[in-house]
């Protein structure tokens, strides 16, 4: 942006200013398969995101009280979700920041030992739009690092802090030969990613807002407004989100945070959902890394256009 555009309103902007933006990060290609694993219906990929004390953390925080929060996630929620999860054989993935994870190294060991997926969610649950070029680089490459020195396996997706995706993401994620992103929201199916209006073979498993627990259960302490959904209310939300993916032969992508899920009266939430699931016949239940590798290398049919603004 120039300095002339950056002085005009955006309803100034001259067209070819507006198309930039809109088509610098762009869904290519769709890479819904024709059938997953096995001959299956329908893929169901639980994430979770182990923020903990960071979200406390990296806005200069020193709440002890939400430094306690974040420490909950870690002392009850993890061995509570750990075990539900290994109850029922299901898989899942956990995007964990750095910082989340040198704090509490030996979970992130026992989610690898336990057959998970553990991928990169910045150092100190940073936002990246608000980073130059080389501090967002240099902090996903220390991300990525850390992670695999604790468990000994090398991250291959990237989901943003707080779904914050800057100008210069796409092209780092590239660079450092990812193989997948979830942090972007446009489609329902897996997508390949554009730059420039160029494939850069990233996957993309796309989140949503409707499909994550956070906008249903957080409260702001110092707000007047409070939004609170029942848990019964919220069960019913996602398990019509997955009915649809099943009907359609899709993806059912959810996206959890083990302080905000993990409490008595919610993570039943996450049990009936898998029942519920495992009540189908032809669901396969997988991490993020194998549900973008499975959907790419056996896309059925689709073909999204690289910008669709003319």
């Amino acid at each position: 942006m120039n300095d002339e555009t950056q002085r005009l309103e955006p309803w100034q902007w001259p067209e070819a200013h507006w198309r930039k933006l809109v088509g610098h990060v762009r869904a290519g290609r769709s890479y819904r398969p024709k059938t997953w694993k096995d001959g299956g219906r329908c893929a169901v990929a639980l994430s979770f995101d182990a923020d903990h004390e960071t979200n406390e953390l990296r806005d200069g925080g020193k709440s002890i009280g939400r430094l306690s929060w974040g420490q909950y996630g870690n002392r009850v929620a993890m061995p509570r979700i750990l075990e539900l999860l290994a109850r029922h054989g299901v898989p899942a993935t956990f995007y964990v920041p750095a910082v989340a994870a040198l704090i509490h190294p030996d979970e992130q060991r026992r989610v690898v030992a336990e057959g998970h997926e553990i991928g990169i969610h910045g150092w100190i649950h940073e936002l990246n739009s608000v980073l130059p070029y080389a501090a967002e680089r240099d902090l996903m490459l220390r991300s990525a690092d850390a992670l695999e020195k604790i468990t000994k396996v090398r991250p291959v997706g990237l989901r943003t802090p707080s779904w914050d995706f800057s100008p210069n993401t796409l092209a780092i994620e590239k660079d450092m030969g990812l193989v997948y992103d979830s942090s972007l929201m446009a489609d329902e199916d897996c997508y390949e990613l554009l730059l420039d209006g160029e494939p850069t073979g990233v996957i993309e498993l796309p989140v949503e807002w409707v499909r994550d627990d956070a906008v249903y259960f957080m409260m702001h302490r110092f707000q007047s407004l409070r939004p609170h959904t029942p848990p019964a209310d919220v069960l019913d939300i996602f398990r019509r989100e997955f009915d649809m993916a099943y009907d359609q032969g899709g993806i059912f992508q959810l996206t959890m945070h083990p302080h905000i899920i993990g409490y008595r009266s919610r993570i039943f939430i996450v049990e009936e959902l898998i029942r519920h699931a495992k009540s189908r016949p032809g669901v396969w239940f997988a991490t993020h890394h194998e549900v973008a590798e499975w959907a790419r290398a056996h896309a059925g049919y689709g073909n999204g256009s690289a910008c669709d603004l003319q």
